[in-house]
């Protein structure tokens, strides 16, 4: 056990301790009930801000919660749909294997990324997206923008964002044991037919969940007509969970979710590239999984409130590689590259009068290879990361019109490159936020500042190289976040304003090198990487209806310059100004719900700058565009077993490249339509 281990584990332990004095015994009611608390606990009302998935949020945190109901309200079909009316949160890719999130410009790769708290490690290809995850099996998501609690996990440079997937109990319909239910839908513009069916049910103690999706289509057609090719569908998807409840309020449950897309996709699968040598398509085998067991005391008292989680979870692609030149031109090999983490945590939260403290430890061991069936080329390829953390967040409420958090962690983390040689580094990060009501309950203020520490990050699958050298070892990456923003309500009336930056140094780069045995071949660039920007929003509720409408502008540079999508990647991407408008309303008499959204981004002509890490290529200032998506939805009074819905996305059939996606700002690259206007068509039976 080394000192630096030891050192992580003392400086976690101190924190626990440190931040979790006792109080004095005393007897607390909540609600109807009174109980007599023993001596040094204390049963309290939680001063808690529920944001559905992911890490608790913290005080003066730029949260991003989307509902349970809200989900419900867009039944979304792909991560962009899930984000929509949220321009904080870009999401690039015109089909789902391809799609990649975006929060205040910074790309989710440097973010705690967790789906039902296991970590995510899919880090696979820069052409495909960061993870595949079908939103039929999505119950909610939260995005803590620039500052994450500690407890979030290791290496949060700009934030936290969870998902969480759905449970028995938020499928059951009230005074039932058992259910289930069967959904189709049909997109005409892409011919694709997409079946679902799920059964749950709970008994003994017992909970348990169920549940496949299955898709297949063609190709779309983007707003001009013209067919995208490599755009098809054949995408299957499964959740299966269980879970028992003891009756002194422990809760074990195991889930395991799995997500293939296997289909035709352009050669690089986000962008058309065409230089003469490579197919025009290829086939992209795209699996992905996540295994999680996680332990809760559902009848928490005082100081015993604890949670463990242990997950595993791997992202792999399997594709042919086609030499474009040289003698060998032509020549094809499989090339199947893997990410996967074996990672977990052990936390307790401790009841204060005034708030809570959570504090525990947390472990990765991540892996990312590269299996390349060339000829004469090394068959294998692999970087490995382990890390330890430490970590203690405090969330306080010292008086009834402000709140406060803070917290700290430590980290020890174990690097090993391709050749095998290994490197040892440990870090700090601490946080604090705060929020304080300025006219009570009309007009509230909120900040919050990071300093985190990231360690190394592993190389992409594809683009790791067996001759990379390493020198004295690789810079651990570090961030500091700043936040602050207004909010002020009256009447159903909600106005926000965001102010944002994150800046990010000594980001990996690592570029393949310019052949596959190229002695002078480095893993060790790195960049500098600064996002800033605004938000503004105004949302009105009312009975059974809303509106919101919401502005932000984000802009990015790598070292200084204006950032393009190339230099970008992993980084962030151009994206500047955008506007979401939503709306919805529901009439209950005939159980009717109609709603839409409309996305406005302006023009940018940033991505002109030319920037001195790339090569002289000619670039495209980015257009700007209109697209606008509406829905019906009915469920008959008189058998509210049944759901039909009726949309129409792109409306006015424009022809646009989301602003997020990779490559348009660069000449001689084919633009990576979305798709135009189409129809789509859902019903579901419950039973």
């Amino acid at each position: 056990m080394t000192r630096h281990w030891m050192r992580t584990l003392a400086l976690g332990s101190a924190l626990g301790l440190l931040l979790g004095v006792p109080a004095s015994a005393q007897t607390t009611t909540t609600g109807d009930d009174t109980v007599q608390a023993g001596e040094g606990t204390i049963l309290l009302d939680q001063v808690v801000v529920d944001v559905g998935a992911g890490a608790q949020a913290t005080a003066g945190a730029d949260l991003i919660s989307i509902s349970p109901e809200e989900i419900e309200r867009k039944k979304p079909q792909n991560l962009r749909e899930v984000f929509a009316g949220e321009p904080q949160v870009a999401v690039g890719g015109a089909i789902p294997s391809t799609q990649k999130i975006y929060v205040n410009g910074v790309d989710e790769n440097n973010l705690v990324v967790t789906v039902d708290g296991s970590r995510q490690n899919n880090k696979v290809f820069h052409h495909n997206g960061t993870y595949l995850l079908d939103p039929a099996l999505l119950k909610s998501a939260s995005v803590q923008a620039g500052v994450a609690p500690a407890d979030a996990g290791p290496g949060a440079l700009a934030g936290s964002l969870g998902f969480e997937t759905k449970d028995a109990a938020d499928l059951l319909e009230p005074g039932r044991d058992f259910g289930g239910f069967v959904t189709g839908t049909w997109d005409t513009n892409s011919e694709t037919y997409r079946t679902g069916l799920a059964a749950f049910g709970r008994a003994s103690g017992f909970e348990y969940l169920g549940t496949i999706n299955y898709a297949t289509g063609g190709n779309f057609e983007a707003g001009n007509g013209e067919e995208m090719l490599g755009t098809g569908t054949d995408l299957i998807s499964g959740l299966g969970k269980l879970a028992y409840d003891h009756v002194d309020g422990h809760r074990f449950e195991i889930s395991h979710e799995r997500v293939r897309d296997d289909a035709l996709r352009p050669y690089r699968a986000n962008v058309y590239i065409n230089n003469g040598a490579e197919p025009a398509t290829r086939n992209y085998e795209f699996n992905r999984q996540n295994t999680v067991f996680t332990y809760t005391n559902i009848s928490p008292v005082g100081w015993w409130d604890p949670k463990v989680v242990l997950a595993y979870s791997k992202s792999e692609i399997e594709t042919l590689v086609t030499t474009p030149r040289g003698p060998q031109a032509g020549l094809t090999a499989t090339a199947a590259g893997e990410t996967r983490s074996f990672n977990g945590k052990a936390e307790n939260r401790f009841a204060l009068e005034n708030g809570s403290i959570t504090a525990g430890f947390d472990f990765y061991s991540d892996k990312a290879d590269l299996i390349y069936a060339y000829p004469g080329a090394p068959e294998l390829s692999d970087e490995k990361a382990s890390n330890i953390g430490g970590y203690a967040q405090a969330r306080l409420e010292p008086s009834d019109w402000s709140r406060l958090s803070f917290g700290a962690r430590a980290d020890h983390q174990w690097f090993t490159g391709v050749d095998g040689s290994q490197f040892t580094n440990s870090g700090l990060s601490g946080n604090v936020g705060g929020e304080i009501d300025l006219l009570g309950d009309f007009l509230t203020a909120k900040a919050g500042a990071s300093r985190i520490w990231g360690g190394v990050p592993l190389a992409e699958n594809f683009i790791q190289n067996p001759v990379w050298t390493y020198g004295s070892g690789p810079e651990p990456v570090t961030s500091n976040n700043v936040t602050a923003g207004l909010e002020a309500r009256f009447h159903g009336v909600t106005l926000e304003a965001n102010i944002f930056r994150t800046r990010i140094s000594d980001a990996r780069l690592p570029v393949y090198g310019r052949s596959p045995f190229a002695p002078e071949a480095t893993s060790l660039r790195t960049l500098d990487l600064d996002t800033r920007g605004f938000e503004l929003g105004a949302i009105y509720e009312w009975d059974l209806a809303f509106i919101s409408v919401k502005y932000a502008d984000v802009q990015g540079k790598v070292n200084g310059v204006t950032a393009d999508s190339e230099i970008g990647r992993y980084l962030t991407t151009p994206l500047g100004q955008s506007i979401a408008v939503t709306a919805g309303y529901t009439y209950e008499p005939w159980g009717l719900q109609i709603g839409g959204d409309v996305e406005f981004v302006l023009e940018n002509n940033d991505t002109l700058a030319r920037h001195p890490n790339e090569p002289d290529s000619a670039k495209n200032a980015l257009p700007s565009y209109t697209v606008a998506n509406a829905f019906a939805e009915w469920t008959p009074p008189a058998n509210e077993n049944l759901t039909f819905r009726a949309e129409v996305t792109n409306i006015f059939d424009e022809l646009y490249t989301d602003r997020a996606a990779y490559g348009q700002d660069f000449l001689g690259v084919k633009p990576h339509y979305d798709p135009g206007r189409s129809f789509r068509l859902s019903a579901t039976a419950r039973f």
